[in-house]
């Protein structure tokens, strides 16, 4: 007599089938309690769970029209111990298991403490910053994608090297790494974006096909939690690049969505972005002048999510979590934020405070109009009457002046004149501040730029409000075109490399100058509280020189600087901030300045920058 499972296989009732189970694993104890899981597998039609599960307990799961996913709620019991946990999954075709695991929560000592001011961050690619371990260069899985000579292969650079160099961080004054996304992505070459003509690969960690899961060239969980780790132990806070908006041409999803409206349309009808992030604070714009920048898909390639999916919308905060939650993480940086509905982040944004108080999370508008990047900052509802709720996002606004003034031959009160527009943002001082980035072509690629203005242009990012950010290689002047030279190995992190950078003496003098001086501006941020906290006056400026002050309690920074091609002589008048007169000696090793008859003077050399300390009387 045939078994009822067998008749109904040879019915047509096919044995279910499980590949992927979303999120693995969670801790006890959490507000996402309970977990909502993604199951992808075959014949999941008409499931149910069997049994109990010791800690678990197992919601009334649902499905896809085509049984190739399955949705369940798994809530944790508060004392459910740690380890595998194994799920009996049934149909009218059979049964199979799956598998969750119970982990330990993470002790919040010397974890997601967030990023602010007090810090000075750091962004690397890591797979153009050190290889640490070549046995994952050209792994099985994804064969053919290694390849140092072309620009966009992967190159070697992995996470065990980011964690071997840690020191050399140190050493530069980097109290918090940010790292571009570690997702797994696809293992074969991208036929959709060519360069040069050639198919490349998705070295850069944005088009994720599993976002719980770690890129092979990079590493392991285990690896990314030994990195974090390692880090913390040495002072260094971790901030992982998240991506919420797209997903990698080739994920399993754009072939088969778990629902139908998973996706803003589908690869064969879908919409374009065309980027008009300026309409979506336009007071006289409809929803459908919005639609292509929040809905449509990225270089008319990147699958664009929909955060309105309920599913979908959970799965995303849910996974923002898991991240957090599993490596100890300090902070999130969320890509590409105007082309997703606000209503979204007000969400996501509210989940990871809820969880984790002090996380930092930064948000990538870019743009240079202030009027738009400020909208985004928790603090301002706007236009739309909905608070986004980022903590930071990124100053590219003052970015954009800041190349125009040291690497352009603008003028350097163009950087006052941007700065007074800081009534826009809720909280300038939390900002983020940087000299370059990933997606933008090496200062010193500019038509104006020096070793000279690169200095001066640090001095100002680490003077200013803000978080400084330094982005891999700019501290020892690394040149590079656009997108992908911009993205080049960092020398001495890969075998046969003719130099290291990582060491003094493997730097030219002007790349050592460079180095010396951001680390000289790191040490004394750390050391001047004013500098991190103290609120800004602008003293004086003319088109070329600029005279601020940082004031705290007790004492002020009073910085000076000269974009001339000569010494200038800079006059600055103190108010009322009560410095009493006398001889000031410059932070930064430059020439004294005197305070005499209520103003600050002294002659700065040229393309230079000078910090004063003066104690207050008031």
């Amino acid at each position: 007599m045939l078994s009822l499972a067998l008749a109904l296989v040879l019915a047509g009732a096919a044995r279910p089938e499980v590949a992927k189970v979303e999120p693995p694993s969670w801790w006890p104890g959490h507000s996402q309690n309970p977990v909502r899981l993604l199951v992808r597998g075959k014949h999941l039609a008409g499931a149910r769970f069997e049994g109990p599960t010791p800690g678990l307990r197992v919601g009334v799961p649902t499905w896809n029209a085509r049984g190739s996913y399955l949705f369940v709620d798994l809530s944790i019991d508060a004392a459910a111990a740690p380890g595998s946990r194994t799920l009996r999954l049934a149909t009218p075709g059979g049964r199979t298991e799956l598998r969750f695991e119970v982990l330990p929560r993470l002790a919040s000592e010397g974890r997601f403490a967030g990023v602010g001011p007090d810090d000075v961050a750091y962004l690397v690619m890591p797979d153009r910053f050190a290889n640490g371990d070549p046995s994952n260069d050209d792994p099985p899985a994804a064969k053919g994608l290694f390849d140092r000579s072309k620009k966009r292969y992967y190159h070697g650079g992995d996470l065990e090297g980011v964690r071997q160099r840690l020191p050399y961080l140190r050493e530069l004054g980097v109290t918090a790494l940010w790292l571009n996304p570690w997702y797994d992505n696809a293992n074969r070459l991208n036929e959709r974006e060519t360069y040069d003509g050639a198919p490349i690969t998705d070295y850069h960690g944005y088009g994720a096909v599993d976002f719980y899961g770690v890129d092979e060239h990079l590493g392991d969980l285990a690896g990314l939690r030994a990195l974090v780790d390692a880090a913390h132990a040495a002072g260094i806070k971790v901030v992982q690049d998240q991506v919420a908006n797209h997903t990698g041409p080739y994920h399993p999803w754009v072939k088969d969505p778990p629902t139908p409206t998973w996706f803003y349309g589908t690869a064969e009808k879908h919409l374009a972005n065309v980027w008009q992030t300026w309409t979506l604070a336009d007071p006289y714009a409809t929803p459908a002048t919005q639609r292509e920048t929040l809905e449509g898909w990225f270089i008319d390639i990147l699958p664009d999510l929909n955060q309105d999916d309920p599913e979908a919308r959970r799965y995303l905060i849910q996974n923002a979590l898991w991240w957090v939650g599993i490596a100890g993480l300090d902070g999130i940086r969320q890509d590409t934020i105007p082309y997703v509905h606000r209503r979204f982040w007000r969400d996501w944004n509210a989940a990871l405070k809820q969880e984790h108080k002090h996380l930092t999370a930064v948000g990538e508008m870019f743009d240079a109009d202030p009027s738009l990047v400020s909208v985004f900052q928790a603090g301002r509802p706007a236009f739309d009457g909905i608070d986004a709720g980022f903590d930071s996002v990124f100053d590219f606004p003052l970015y954009t002046t800041l190349r125009q003034v040291f690497a352009q031959g603008g003028e350097l009160r163009e950087l006052a004149k941007m700065l007074a527009r800081d009534r826009l943002y809720p909280r300038p001082e939390g900002l983020w501040t940087f000299v370059g980035l990933h997606d933008v072509e090496r200062f010193m690629n500019e038509k104006a730029a020096s070793h000279a203005s690169l200095r001066l242009a640090f001095t100002t990012i680490f003077t200013l409000r803000g978080t400084p950010l330094v982005y891999y290689g700019d501290e020892i002047a690394m040149p590079g075109q656009g997108d992908p030279d911009n993205r080049r190995d960092f020398p001495g992190g890969f075998p046969g490399d003719g130099r290291n950078a990582f060491e003094a003496s493997g730097r030219t003098p002007d790349e050592q100058a460079v180095f010396e001086h951001v680390k000289r501006l790191g040490a004394l941020r750390q050391s001047l509280e004013p500098l991190r906290r103290g609120r800004s006056v602008t003293l004086a400026t003319t088109a070329q020189t600029w005279s601020f002050a940082r004031v705290g309690k007790g004492e002020a920074a009073l910085v000076l600087l000269n974009n001339t091609n000569e010494p200038v002589e800079i006059v600055a008048p103190l108010g009322g901030l009560g410095v009493a007169s006398g001889t000031l000696s410059d932070s930064l090793g430059g020439p004294a300045a005197r305070v005499e008859g209520g103003s600050l003077r002294a002659t700065l050399p040229a393309r230079s920058g000078a910090v004063y300390v003066a104690k207050l009387s008031k």
